[in-house]
């Protein structure tokens, strides 16, 4: 589903740009794959992704390590046995920025089997 964002690469942001509107963050939140939010608690794009057991569970936090490291856009991750949460933010701009949702959409190819 996230091909168009999938295909971009992150820009890097040291600030001094505006964070995304909140109709922007929906707009391109809608353009991810189900399970994704915005966090009402601030400007967080963020999903929860369970798996069968632990192996599974660090197989994909490499592969999404591996993608934050290519886009030089780094998510916090939140890890347990069987699951892995995954929130982002523009630390820089103190908000949303198209790097979120572009990482996010390039998570969404990772295969979860």
């Amino acid at each position: 589903m996230s091909n168009a964002l999938s295909g971009k690469t992150c820009k890097p942001c040291e600030g001094g740009v505006p964070a995304l509107s909140v109709e922007q963050a929906r707009a391109l939140a809608q353009q991810l794959n189900a399970g994704w939010s915005l966090s009402s608690e601030g400007p967080y794009l963020r999903r929860e992704f369970r798996f069968k057991d632990f192996y599974r569970t660090m197989s994909f936090v490499n592969a999404v390590a591996h993608i934050a490291n290519i886009e030089d856009h780094h998510p916090d991750l939140e890890v347990g046995y069987n699951y892995c949460r995954v929130r982002y933010t523009t630390h820089a701009i103190r908000g949303l920025s198209e790097n979120d949702f572009i990482c996010a959409a390039k998570i969404d190819q990772i295969p979860l089997s």
